[in-house]
């Protein structure tokens, strides 16, 4: 399923990368279930950024699902929580 979507979907991270990596972080692709689920992986600063949250919901998964309708969700599997 994965294949399908990566070129998009890493197209679609370029768009914000330049800002995640401004503060210190970056995402990988970790996955996409079967009901279209994207999973991301928070890396660097990113990872335990306290606004991580609210950036990864604003910036990261508006932009795939801009990109990319089919995909329903993007979930950070390794967010810290406060």
């Amino acid at each position: 399923m994965l294949d399908q979507y990566k070129d998009q979907i890493e197209k679609a991270l370029d768009t914000i990368r330049p800002f995640l990596e401004e503060d210190g972080g970056n995402v990988r692709i970790v996955g996409l279930s079967q009901d279209m689920v994207l999973q991301l992986e928070l890396l660097g600063t990113c990872s335990s950024c306290p606004m991580s949250t609210m950036t990864f919901k604003a910036g990261v998964e508006e932009a795939i699902k801009k990109a990319i309708p089919e995909i329903v969700s993007v979930e950070a599997v390794n967010v810290e929580v406060a």
